[in-house]
């Protein structure tokens, strides 16, 4: 007798089929070639900017002084290593991270995440009913994705050069009606993944109001979660100098998430949570533990010695160099796609850059990416079977837009560069080729 399937969850047979992304990037990854083919796509840190050395060090410091790291290489706790906790909070007092004071943070609670800051977004999904997050239109497509297999509905809102529309947000709110009871929070990421626009501090300050006002007429609390995944990475210094969200909060609606992944190094699995000790909190500590608590305890004090004897000279290393990589990449981008280009974001903070093209399609079924991922069927272009023409891997705007939002016709002509993991000279040779593709796409067109 043939066993019939298991039975799955509505979250399980969702997930049951890889998300598109996820399947464009497996099919690529299977038979990337290293030398050869160019990945704009994927979001990894460049390995130069991993401290290896410093790590060795404070592996063999941490490993030496049990009286202050105990248990380094044992099981850790729920909350998180406390040594790492403290050492968050000297990090942000002393660099003034969000314009912070000792006493704004001191009253604030510290939580390590399980794996990573995306173990936290997972958390938070677990822990709150499902309902309405608010988030920018392009949004941070994975987590996004996660959403909606969760159960969440995802109210969209299109972005500008200072991140999340407000004027558009509360025209959305009041077009809830009655489903404005399902609300659940606010997801924004301060560096937007995909489009690398950095989220103003005014925009932050009517955000948060705007949250503030709908949690006081449903007569309960919405939080509003800043993920501040690349905040630390802002390289462009004639911008300000990020303001905490915290700094407008009177209602204890604001958390933070951070992760250390792109300062540090992505294998420690680093991701903390800030907030007020209230319920949703402790029960975020409890679904860490449901994990098999917090992040590794070795990685954890690693992480915190990291952050008390060598960040700011880490920060200033990783953000020069970006900031080099960023300003020869735009000029290649100005110098080759112009013309082509209706919009550019990115290149301030983080690694992206997000570009509109002028009337050519970036979509998986476009001659734009067949030409990129030499898959036209014209051997000309693609090469022989076994040759070297590179192929050049970027994100579909189209799978950055959401379906239901109002960037989809645009996000049909977009797409997400990432120069964090490539080095400068392939990535140049890349925007060659880009620009390549425009031309082949007009030809077709035509």
């Amino acid at each position: 007798m043939k066993l019939c399937d298991i039975q799955l969850s509505e979250y399980g047979k969702l997930s049951s089929t890889p998300s598109p992304i996820n399947r464009m990037m497996a099919e690529f990854a299977a038979n990337f070639r290293p030398d050869i083919d160019i990945n704009l796509g994927v979001g990894y840190v460049n390995e130069n900017t991993i401290p290896r050395e410093y790590i060795c060090d404070a592996m063999r410091d941490i490993i030496d002084k049990p009286e202050k790291y105990p248990l380094a290489l044992n099981y850790g706790g729920s909350k998180g290593s406390s040594n790492l906790i403290n050492s968050i909070r000297r990090f942000y007092t002393d660099n003034t991270v969000g314009m912070l004071s000792e006493e704004t943070l001191s009253g604030k609670e510290i939580i390590i995440g399980p794996n990573g800051a995306t173990s936290l977004l997972e958390s938070i999904a677990s822990v709150i009913e499902p309902g309405i997050v608010i988030t920018t239109d392009p949004m941070y497509y994975i987590y996004c994705n996660f959403l909606e297999r969760r159960g969440f509905d995802i109210l969209a809102v299109p972005e500008d050069n200072e991140g999340i529309r407000t004027d558009v947000l509360e025209r959305k709110i009041r077009g809830l009606g009655d489903k404005i009871g399902t609300l659940r929070y606010a997801y924004i990421v301060t560096v937007s993944n995909p489009t690398g626009t950095i989220l103003s501090n005014s925009r932050r300050a009517e955000l948060v109001g705007i949250v503030s006002d709908v949690a006081n007429r449903l007569g309960r609390p919405v939080p509003v979660i800043f993920d501040k995944a690349y905040e630390d990475l802002i390289h462009d210094e004639t911008v300000p100098k990020p303001e905490s969200g915290f700094l407008y909060d009177t209602n204890n609606l604001v958390y933070e998430i951070g992760t250390l992944s792109k300062l540090l190094a992505p294998a420690l699995r680093i991701g903390y949570m800030i907030g007020s000790d209230a319920p949703f909190m402790r029960s975020m500590v409890q679904k860490t533990s449901d994990a098999g608590f917090s992040a590794p305890q070795i990685t954890q004090e690693i992480a915190g010695y990291l952050l008390d004897n060598h960040v700011s000279k880490q920060i200033e290393f990783i953000n020069s160099g970006y900031r080099s990589k960023a300003a020869a990449i735009k000029a290649r981008i100005d110098e080759k796609l112009g013309g082509d280009i209706e919009s550019c974001s990115g290149g301030q903070a983080g690694f992206y850059f997000y570009l509109t093209l002028n009337g050519i399609e970036t979509t998986e079924n476009s001659p734009f990416f067949k030409f990129l991922t030499r898959t036209t069927g014209d051997p000309a272009v693609d090469g022989p079977e076994n040759g070297t023409y590179p192929r050049v891997i970027y994100i579909p705007g189209e799978f950055c837009v959401h379906s239901a939002g109002d960037m989809v016709d645009a996000g049909k002509r977009q797409l997400r560069l990432s120069y964090g993991f490539e080095e400068t000279d392939r990535i140049l040779s890349a925007i060659d080729h880009i620009k390549e593709a425009v031309e082949y796409a007009k030809d077709i067109r035509q």
